[in-house]
């Protein structure tokens, strides 16, 4: 089941006033004199385990669904996912040579991109290729190591684990006591921020013991807050590496070596992956330590380059290709207030990864490409021939691209730690969203048109090119 973030352990919270008041705010505990009933925490502890209790006990009750009638097709509406034993929806035929799912790291906000994946998969869309980096890694290895049919199911059952805690789990459980408004949801997420802090994730990361700087310089445990053993296991658990392996669909993820600073890609079509790989990308010092592959550490790829896009459409031979850029941070924000905003700005800033920049760049080269093959094309056959012209050949193509991108917008109540918020509430809300946005912006045909005209490239954004 993972840590318990209890308000008795050592190990938990930490935070129980905090968590009381949150009660309160929503009306779960009686609203009273914080400064007379600060010494007696251990009353407070006492409410929320009771709580705790009391939902668990509900949510372990048989459910009837339906009016009462069982259903062996049930659609968990919350996260828009449909149980089933097999898929149904055919693949669609796409006009590209090439359809690509690149994910971005961002950590609790990964659950965004699960949502992305299953609308992608109800329009009959399979991606020949993944990349990913961090916790884009995660879910690149997830949908390439698994049957088509057992994908999204897989992704649900490794969100669900990592976001299981018994102390907050309520809050999705029961709509009644579902924190609403801004100011309740911010203590809340801040809640479940300070347990990830102390207790870690369950089947995902765990607070090193002893602590970092008990260990001596020169051991890996002296290099970082946490381990990720856990991880490990829960990956052999939901990925097939040999499935991955066998190449069926390319699979791509970023990492950084810790000793030259170069970043590399691990592809299945030049390496045999293992968990190690999909670890390495997303080892974000000093919270995770570098994974050791074939003698050499890496850390995470969000270090150097958060989107893999670069990698996607430059690597191997050039092909039409509709790549579905999926980011969890934005590089469009609002101007800090104060010095939380501040935080949180910085890190949307560092890890949005100049998205729009880089695309912007690659329109610009693909467009030179396409003039220079139609340049080519027009040369005299004494000019074609010249070395000039061999030299300048391997660049010129009229290849062309479809980029959509669909960006996680942030809600106003999350702040600096919503890519270590792991609540169940939380992670179903980045699931929706991810859902949404994806239904929204194929609705669109042109998503799934190949572009024409001079240029080659045609990029998408929900935010700025949707349409109701």
């Amino acid at each position: 089941m993972g840590n318990v973030c209890t308000g008795r352990s050592p190990d938990g919270c930490g935070n129980q006033n905090a968590a009381a008041t949150y009660l309160m705010l929503i009306g779960i505990l009686p609203m009273g004199d914080r400064s007379e009933a600060a010494p007696n925490e251990e009353l407070e502890v006492r409410s929320i385990c009771t709580i705790t209790h009391i939902v668990n006990r509900l949510r372990a009750a048989p459910r009837l669904h339906g009016g009462g009638h069982k259903s062996s097709r049930r659609r968990n509406t919350a996260m828009n996912i449909q149980v089933q034993p097999q898929l149904t929806v055919a693949k669609r035929h796409l006009p590209f040579e090439c359809v690509a799912l690149v994910l971005q790291g961002g950590g609790a906000l990964g659950a965004y991109q699960a949502g992305v994946y299953e609308a992608l998969v109800e329009a009959g869309i399979d991606p020949d290729w993944v990349a990913g980096v961090s916790i884009g890694a995660i879910n690149s290895a997830i949908i390439a190591g698994n049957e088509p049919a057992e994908r999204v199911a897989k992704l649900r059952t490794f969100w669900q684990e990592i976001t299981a805690n018994p102390l907050l789990d309520w809050s999705s459980a029961l709509h009644t006591i579902t924190p609403k408004g801004d100011l309740a949801r911010a203590l809340f997420n801040q809640v479940s921020a300070t347990c990830a802090l102390f207790s870690g994730a369950a089947s995902f990361f765990t607070p090193r013991l002893p602590v970092p700087w008990l260990h001596p310089d020169g051991a890996l445990e002296a290099t970082s807050f946490y381990e990720t053993k856990h991880l490990k296991g829960t990956l052999e658990r939901v990925v097939d590496f040999d499935r991955i392996n066998a190449g069926a669909m390319r699979f791509s993820v970023g990492a950084v070596n810790v000793r030259t600073g170069n970043f590399v890609y691990f592809d299945n079509t030049t390496h045999t992956i293992r968990p190690e790989h999909v670890m390495a990308s997303g080892s974000l010092p000093p919270g995770f330590p570098a994974v050791e592959i074939d003698g050499e550490y890496y850390w995470d790829g969000g270090l150097i380059s958060n989107t893999p896009l670069d990698w996607v459409v430059d690597a191997g031979r050039r092909q039409d290709t509709l790549a579905f850029q999926v980011d969890l941070w934005s590089a469009h924000g609002e101007l800090p207030r104060n010095l939380a905003e501040v935080a949180t700005r910085h890190k949307e800033i560092q890890y949005s990864s100049r998205t729009r920049a880089s695309t912007d760049q690659f329109k610009r080269v693909q467009h030179l490409r396409n003039a220079l093959a139609s340049l080519l094309s027009n040369l005299p056959d004494d000019l074609r021939t010249s070395e000039e012209a061999k030299l300048l050949s391997p660049e010129a193509d009229r290849k062309a691209y479809n980029i959509i991108q669909l960006i996680y917008g942030s809600k106003h109540y999350e702040g600096h730690s919503k890519d270590y918020e792991f609540s169940r509430l939380s992670m179903e809300e980045h699931w929706r969203a991810g859902y949404h946005d994806a239904v929204r912006t194929l609705r669109h045909p042109e998503v799934l048109q190949l572009p024409d005209g001079q240029e080659g490239v045609r990029t998408f954004d929900l935010v700025k090119d949707g349409r109701e």
